[in-house]
């Protein structure tokens, strides 16, 4: 799994996303005070952001954003 949207009708810019993710997966916009999806290949499915976020609005997809590596 991993990071698919950032709901921007409901983002409100408070940043809190961005300060919680650990990988920088999500950026912000300073022009238009939104949060968005920067590196969601990155995305190691923390749920960081997610927990932290005020407003509930990241979306995560159901595929994986890196594969399982094998052990052989």
């Amino acid at each position: 799994m991993a990071i698919f949207r950032i709901d921007e009708n409901r983002c409100t810019g408070c940043e809190i996303c961005v300060d919680s993710c650990p990988d920088n997966c999500i950026g912000f916009d300073h022009e238009r005070r939104l949060a968005f999806v920067e590196y969601q290949g990155d995305c190691m499915f923390c749920l960081l952001c997610l927990l932290d976020c005020p407003e509930d609005c990241i979306e995560f997809t159901p595929e994986r954003a890196r594969p399982i590596p094998l052990p052989w």
